[in-house]
């Protein structure tokens, strides 16, 4: 299977999954489909505000499972993994960064932003174009498109 065919995928159970998540009061994350050490994996990652369960990642995957069965996308041997997303996976998305304001990001940035590449602050401020972040006194807002990569800062 090419990447390709494993992007159209992921994008069709994307589709098929947020109003399956939807009614069980649960957020889609990410789905992912990908040949790792088991062969074919398909992940996909739930959030709740209050936290994910076993029972909810066992709701998932026989609602998911029921679904791929029926709509028959996969036409190799696969194994599903429903899972919430860890204190250390990467923010992605305005949705993520929104869920997580007010908390301690790191941001590193395909090229320099207000002179940063790596910036480390409080989220600010989200919206559609951006994400803020308060650093030292002072507000620096990332776009999206130039964001390498994001993650929480954990402090224990």
């Amino acid at each position: 299977m090419t990447e390709n065919a494993a992007e159209n995928i992921t994008d069709i159970i994307v589709k098929l999954a947020e109003p399956v998540l939807a009614d069980l009061g649960l957020e889609l994350v990410e789905v992912q489909f990908r040949r790792e050490k088991v062969g074919w994996v398909l992940r996909v990652i739930i959030y709740r505000p209050a936290g994910v369960t076993v029972d909810d990642c066992a709701k998932v995957s026989r609602e998911i499972g029921m679904l791929l069965d029926v709509e028959d996308l996969i036409d190799q041997p696969y194994h599903l993994e429903v899972t919430s997303p860890g204190l250390d996976r990467p923010l992605k998305t305005a949705r993520d960064f929104a869920r997580h304001r007010g908390q301690k990001v790191k941001v590193v940035t395909k090229a320099p932003v207000a002179d940063e590449q790596v910036i480390i602050g409080l989220i600010a401020k989200v919206d559609e174009a951006a994400v803020t972040v308060a650093v030292e006194g002072k507000q620096i807002a990332v776009p999206y498109e130039r964001i390498a990569k994001a993650k929480l800062v954990i402090e224990f």
